[in-house]
C-alpha cells in the first residue's frame, strides 16, 4: 500500500515520523512517501524530491512567498499525478485544508491526524470536514462526540504529549542540575515558541517576575526556551530584566517539573504542564487588530487547551489586557500563598491528565491509518 504524509511545521514533522515507525512496526511492506523534514527522513520515509517542509510561520519577502506558492503547487501535482492508498494530514490547517479538497477531488482517501480545532470556530468549518476527509484522528477527549455529531467519522487516539512527557521527575534532582537550591521558590516563564509570542509576552513576565520578588523575596526564576526561538532574542529581551533569570534550552517539562508554578503562554504547553502536574496561570496577548479579528471567529468559553479539556475555569486566564504584571503576580501569590488553592488545582490538573487517555498515541493512529487503506 502507499501512503502520503504530509505535514507543516516542526512539531508536525516530529508526529509524522512518530506515525511512519508506528506504521512500519505493524507492517512492514507499507510504502511511505512524505512531505516534511529530517524527523521523517530519519524514520525511513521517502520524501518527495525538490519539495522542503511546509513550514508557513516565519515567511518573509516576496521570494519566500513565491518559493512556498512553488511548493504547494508541487504537492497538488503530487496529489493529482500518483495513486495513493490514503493521503494522511498532519496538523497545519493553514495548508492542509487546501491539500484535503485537492486530494478528495482527485479522488484519494484523507485522514486528518491532530485535526484543526474546528469547533472552536464558526460551524461552517465542520462541513467544510465532513465533505472533504473520510476519517478524523483526534488528541482531545471531547471532539470524538463533537464531530460525530457533524457526520464526521471519528478516532480518539490520546494525547502524544503522554509519549514525550516522563511519568514522573525528580524535582529534588532537577533542581541540583539547574542550581537551585530544594527549599527555593522557583517560577518558570514559559512564553510560547514562536517568536511573535515570545516578543509580545516575555517582556510581560519580566515585569511580573520583578513584582513577585519583591512580594517574595528569594524567588527565583527559571525561563524554558524552546528550540525554535534564537538565544540574541531572549538575550536581548533579559538585559531589560530586573531581576536574575536561568534559562533552560529545550527542556520544557524538565523546568515544568521543578518549579512551583508557571506563568504560561496559551498553548499546548499548557496540557504539557497538566501532564507534568505543575499549578500555572496563563496569559495571552496580540495586536488590538488580530486580538477583534479571534474574538469575533472564535467560539470558545476559554481559550486554554487545560480549561478546555477540564471543562471548567482550573487554570486562571489573562487574556490581552488584562494580561497585566500586576494581575500575573496577583494569581501567582494567590497560589502560592493559599495552600488550598495550590492542591485544589493539582488535583484537577491530574484529572485533565487522566482524561488524555493512555501512552501509544501513534501506534494507535498506526492501527487506524492501515485500517483505512485497506477500506
Amino acid at each position: 500500500m502507499r501512503i502520503l504524509i504530509v505535514t507543516g511545521e516542526a512539531s508536525g514533522d516530529l508526529h509524522g515520523a512518530h506515525l511512519a515507525k508506528a506504521i512500519m512496526a505493524l507492517d512492514p511492506t507499507a510504502q511511505l512517501v512524505g512531505i516534511g523534514g529530517s524527523g521523517m527522513r530519519a524514520a525511513g520515509v521517502s520524501l518527495v524530491p525538490g519539495v522542503p517542509q511546509l513550514d508557513v510561520m516565519g515567511l518573509i519577502g516576496l521570494s519566500a512567498i513565491r518559493a512556498m506558492v512553488q511548493r504547494v503547487r508541487a504537492i497538488r501535482r503530487v496529489l493529482k499525478a500518483e495513486a495513493w492508498d490514503l493521503v494522511v494530514l498532519i496538523d497545519n490547517p493553514g495548508l492542509n485544508f487546501h491539500f484535503a479538497r485537492v486530494a478528495k477531488a482527485a479522488g484519494r482517501r484523507v485522514l486528518y491526524y491532530i485535526a484543526p480545532q474546528v469547533w472552536a470556530w464558526r460551524p461552517g468549518r465542520m462541513k467544510w470536514i465532513q465533505r472533504r476527509v473520510d476519517h478524523v484522528v483526534v488528541i482531545l477527549p471531547f471532539e470524538p462526540e463533537l464531530y460525530r455529531r457533524a457526520g464526521v467519522r471519528c478516532t480518539f487516539v490520546g494525547h502524544p504529549l503522554l509519549d514525550s512527557v516522563a511519568p514522573q521527575y525528580d524535582c529534588v534532582e532537577l533542581r541540583k542540575e539547574f542550581g537551585f537550591e530544594e527549599s527555593t521558590r522557583v517560577v518558570g516563564l514559559l512564553p510560547g515558541s514562536r517568536r511573535s509570542e515570545v516578543e509580545m509576552l516575555l517582556p510581560v513576565l519580566l515585569k511580573a517576575a520583578a513584582h513577585l520578588a519583591a512580594a517574595e523575596p528569594g524567588t527565583q526564576f527559571i525561563l524554558a526556551q524552546a528550540s525554535s526561538i534564537d538565544d540574541n532574542l531572549i538575550q536581548a529581551l533579559l538585559q531589560h530584566s530586573s531581576v536574575p533569570v536561568r534559562v533552560a534550552h529545550d527542556r520544557a517539562s524538565e523546568v515544568m517539573a521543578l518549579s512551583d508554578v508557571l506563568f504560561i503562554a496559551s498553548g499546548t504547553a499548557t496540557l504539557q504542564a497538566a501532564v507534568v502536574g505543575t499549578p500555572m496561570v496563563l496569559l495571552y496577548k496580540t495586536s488590538p487588530l488580530t486580538y477583534r479579528l479571534a474574538r469575533w471567529l472564535i467560539n470558545v468559553k476559554w481559550i486554554g487547551l487545560v480549561n478546555l479539556v477540564a471543562g471548567r475555569s482550573i487554570v486562571p486566564e489573562l487574556i490581552q489586557d488584562e494580561a497585566t504584571e500586576e494581575r500575573l503576580c496577583q494569581e501567582v501569590l494567590h497560589l502560592l500563598r493559599d495552600r488550598s488553592a495550590y492542591n485544589e488545582m493539582k488535583h484537577a490538573l491530574l484529572d485533565v491528565r487522566q482524561s488524555l487517555g493512555e501512552p501509544g498515541a501513534s501506534h494507535r493512529v498506526a492501527q487506524v491509518v492501515l485500517a483505512e487503506c485497506r477500506l
